[in-house]
């Protein structure tokens, strides 16, 4: 696995624990708000919103905040208005980063972000620096204690998967990411859960970070991703995983 996929399935196994202080419901929460406003609260027809509620569902947010999510979005009940933003930067040892975030007041952001990176050792790039490094695709984690990769393959194939990846106790499935939907509904279909959906950045190579500059990394990494408007954080990065585990439990 990519770095930031040893990344993601170590938050999945924390977030098992703590929820993140409700950190994990809230940007679940803001990615279904904004496919409610762009699509509609209708997940039948609106296949980001349908993905967005399979991945609430899938980290146990209750009913009533999926609910209530929608209806912001569509704007039965008030709330600010989110704008998507995407920072593109650099991080310890070169390595390319892409910072989503959904925020009510960019003003605010921006300098916040910027805050973090050249606090640790990061610094803001240009539009366009470092996006041409990443290849969108959607990606579905799968515990492998829910299927094996047989199971997995005869569920999703004529689904639009094009590639599954075993991991560290996880397979990752990958699609184009107008197929996301139709791999989620096919794994619901075959009865099989999956941890987390969504349309991931996904680096074309990557730079192995040890020593200082993965402690830096990392530390960096934690940083951007408890910030409250920060959705996702995606960069080329590889850390063994051994190093990456002691990382994140320290």
């Amino acid at each position: 696995m990519s770095g930031h996929s040893k990344w993601s399935t170590i938050k999945h196994k924390k977030a098992k624990e703590d929820q993140k202080r409700g950190k994990v419901f809230s940007r679940l929460a803001r990615e279904i708000i904004v496919a409610a406003r762009e699509g509609g609260g209708d997940p039948s027809v609106n296949t980001r919103l349908r993905v967005a509620v399979q991945a609430a569902k899938a980290a146990n947010m209750p009913a009533d905040n999926i609910a209530r999510a929608i209806k912001r979005g569509t704007g039965e009940v008030e709330g600010a208005q989110l704008e998507e933003i995407t920072y593109e930067a650099y991080g310890p040892g070169g390595i390319a980063m892409c910072v989503e975030v959904m925020t009510d007041n960019k003003n605010r952001t921006t300098p916040e972000i910027r805050f973090i990176l050249d606090k640790h050792s990061g610094s803001m790039a240009e539009v366009g620096a470092v996006t041409w490094m990443f290849e969108r695709k959607g990606m579905v984690i799968v515990d492998a204690d829910r299927a094996t990769e047989e199971q997995l393959l005869e569920a999703v194939l004529d689904a639009g998967a094009e590639d599954i990846r075993p991991g560290d106790d996880v397979f990752e499935v990958y699609c184009p990411p107008e197929r996301l939907a139709d791999v989620t509904d096919a794994l619901g279909a075959a009865d099989v859960e999956f941890a987390t959906a969504e349309v991931s950045l996904v680096p074309k190579s990557v730079i192995l970070l040890e020593g200082k500059n993965a402690a830096k990394f990392v530390k960096l990494l934690e940083a951007l991703e408890e910030h409250d408007d920060v959705q996702t954080v995606y960069a080329n990065f590889d850390i063994p995983t051994s190093v990456m585990e002691k990382l994140a439990a320290a």
